[in-house]
């Protein structure tokens, strides 16, 4: 079973794509998170969990969500992680966390996407995308082959940079940058809501017709890269900068899952 986690699409996409090539289920954790309840999940293959990377770790409330639930069946899970560059020594953690479930870590497979942390990077073109999006399918369907086999994700070697970023900075990231104050929706809005439902904490309501942010953000950027009026900024940092939203993953034009 394939479970994921997605803000602006990259890791819908990769789960898309291994859910047609491996004919696995797929379940989107989004109801879960925003709901409150706790996965209570049965599968006779192995677990496959999809996620972008923040901060150099899977996000926190991913792992939250990963920590609350029932994964009852098969031990072996296999991670994939969506990435602008890199990711880190998130497989230390990861691995941490599989000890706590039970789980058969079978390692975690890095996959390049196109940047879409708005927030804070330049984000790519259409054309940019679409060539990154490309260049990352090797490492999919590597990840296919491994999983088929029942063979762990080769082990990448880790630098002392790479444990740096995961345990030292990731906090900081956490306690300094994670925070919605900076958004704000421009006269461009239209007031159709669609910020306030993608919003997998429930963080956005609207008032007088415009978004209001609270004080619950885990930086998705779903809200402001799936604003189809572009209405979203955050402070200065997202000016002039194109919105990305991945497409889903799809065979000679049609999505099977």
């Amino acid at each position: 079973m394939i479970v994921y986690f997605s803000g602006t699409g990259n890791s819908r996409y990769c789960a898309q794509m291994l859910a047609v090539q491996l004919g696995d289920e797929l379940i989107d954790a989004f109801h879960f998170i925003r709901k409150g309840i706790a996965a209570d999940l049965y599968s006779e293959r192995p677990w496959i969990f999809v996620a972008p990377t923040y901060g150099w770790q899977l996000p926190h409330i991913f792992m939250d969500f990963l920590r609350g639930g029932s994964f009852l069946g098969c031990k072996a899970a296999y991670f994939v992680m969506t990435c602008g560059n890199e990711i880190g020594n998130a497989g230390t953690k990861i691995g941490q966390l599989c000890a706590e479930k039970g789980f058969d870590y079978q390692g975690v497979l890095e996959v390049v996407m196109p940047e879409n942390y708005i927030a804070m990077f330049p984000t790519p073109d259409e054309a940019e995308s679409a060539r990154i999006i490309a260049a990352a399918q090797p490492a999919l369907e590597a990840g296919v082959k491994w999983i088929r086999q029942g063979k762990p994700f080769p082990y990448e070697r880790i630098s002392l940079i790479d444990r740096l970023k995961t345990s030292v900075v990731n906090p900081l990231f956490y306690l300094f940058c994670v925070k919605a104050k900076p958004f704000y929706a421009t006269n461009a809005c239209v007031g159709c809501g669609k910020c306030e439902k993608a919003c997998l904490l429930s963080n956005i309501r609207l008032e007088d017709g415009k978004p209001v942010w609270g004080n619950h953000c885990t930086h998705c950027m779903a809200c402001i890269c799936g604003c189809p009026s572009a209405a979203i900024e955050y402070g200065r940092h997202s000016h002039g900068k194109p919105r990305y939203r991945c497409r889903d993953y799809k065979v000679n034009g049609v999505l099977e899952i």
